[in-house]
């Protein structure tokens, strides 16, 4: 298992299997990440890795979309296009 923490949600930490969503953990847990669609499609998911980038699966299209080359350098992800391999820390708003 692995632990997630959402910091802006008052630094709640979740355990989660490996190789889990991070949206659908923050559904599942109650980690407060907002959304709209789920789907890699609207952005609202937009989320910085504070702790832990290292633990997450390589930056996929749909994101590119959404986020900069700059964005991606400092972090930021889509939630719903995320896949955690080990303990991260996240952000958002």
């Amino acid at each position: 298992m692995i632990e997630v923490t959402f910091v802006t949600n008052d630094g709640k930490t979740v355990q989660a299997p490996e190789n889990s969503n991070l949206l659908r953990v923050s559904l599942r847990e109650q980690g407060g990440i907002p959304f709209k669609c789920g789907g890699g499609i609207c952005g609202t998911c937009r989320c910085r890795i504070e702790e832990g980038q290292e633990h997450t699966d390589p930056v996929k299209k749909k994101e590119k979309n959404h986020l900069s080359e700059e964005d991606i350098e400092q972090g930021y992800r889509l939630a719903c296009q995320t896949f955690l391999l080990g303990n991260v820390k996240v952000a958002w708003g």
